[in-house]
């Protein structure tokens, strides 16, 4: 259980990402797959309907005892707050309103953050475009560990704990590897969820403001769901960086598992990702892809010679433009 990784270093690789040229190929032979490549209205009333679920819970549980508060934020608020946060994935590639409304998307943003109980909405925008467009980028792409991750979680036990920490590590990498000025719109997101917290604390006090902010840290900690961190670009095979699953917590996730489909296309809302993996069967068929996410967090902790530094990471040559 205390054994080694063998890997010391990411892997470095000297080639573009995959996903452009791919995306260029697939449109030259499919170019029926353009007709995707607009809103899902949709999203709007899931995730007004969400929010509505939550509100719910937090009258619910204001009086339950302290078991009950722990047991349901596990179990039900936490399954929540993580398909939010996909929710707001899907958000921030402008897919409630379209690209022509941009500014509709990041108001929308800041409301679908208000049940997570931190903010969250907008900063996640800024840094998830950088990492569509330098994928494994040395000192952009905040999706990669830090080296101490990749140093020091070098054990199965330490492996468990990094999964255990993961909502830890989302929030302070970014600090670390690529910290951005602060922004208007990030304040306004701070404000915004800091009155909704205050007004939550102030109606159905303690209970409920726990229940709020246990099911998010749990719902991206040590969660099935949170199989997904690992699944998309963790190294399991040599030479892959970006995997797929297509197992049932994909209704949970807005089809966040059809990763290569979004990478290859990242301006189709997730519901149309199974068509054009349905449209371009022989570019996805024969990938690597995943059927379980909970066996992805098991063999990511139990196989030695997988670890935070089991990515692909590349030096950035020319212009780097960020958000």
């Amino acid at each position: 259980m205390g054994n080694t990784v063998a890997r010391e270093d990411f892997e470095w690789v000297y080639t573009d990402q995959p996903h452009a040229d791919r995306r260029k190929e697939i449109l030259a032979k499919h170019p029926e797959i353009k007709a995707l490549m607009k809103p899902d209205y949709n999203l709007i009333w899931v995730v007004v309907l969400m929010v509505l679920a939550q509100l719910t819970a937090f009258y619910l549980v204001k009086e339950l005892d302290w078991k009950w508060v722990i047991f349901w934020a596990y179990v039900f608020g936490s399954c929540i707050s993580h398909s939010m946060t996909l929710a707001i994935h899907e958000i921030s590639h402008n897919s409630a309103f379209g690209n022509s409304k941009a500014m509709w998307n990041r108001w929308f943003g800041i409301f679908a953050n208000l049940p997570l109980g931190l903010p969250y909405s907008i900063s996640f925008k800024r840094y998830h475009m950088d990492h569509h467009r330098y994928l494994g980028g040395d000192g952009i792409d905040v999706d990669i560990p830090t080296n101490f991750e990749g140093w020091f979680f070098c054990t199965r036990f330490r492996k468990f704990i990094w999964i255990v920490l993961q909502p830890f590590f989302y929030a302070i990498r970014p600090l670390c590897i690529n910290p951005k000025p602060i922004t208007r719109l990030e304040i306004i997101n701070l404000l915004a969820q800091l009155s909704f917290d205050v007004v939550m604390y102030y109606l159905w006090g303690v209970k409920s403001t726990f229940y709020m902010l246990a099911g998010s840290v749990l719902g991206l900690g040590l969660h099935p769901i949170s199989g997904h961190f690992i699944a998309e670009h963790y190294m399991f095979l040599k030479g892959h960086e970006t995997y797929s699953y297509y197992g049932p917590l994909n209704l949970l996730t807005f089809n966040v598992g059809y990763h290569n489909e979004h990478h290859d296309f990242p301006n189709i809302p997730g519901k149309s990702l199974p068509l054009v993996k349905k449209i371009a069967a022989e570019y996805y068929d024969n990938l690597p892809q995943y059927n379980s996410w909970i066996k992805v967090l098991y063999d990511f902790v139990m196989d030695d010679t997988i670890s935070p530094y089991s990515r692909m990471k590349r030096q950035l040559k020319g212009e780097v433009k960020q958000d």
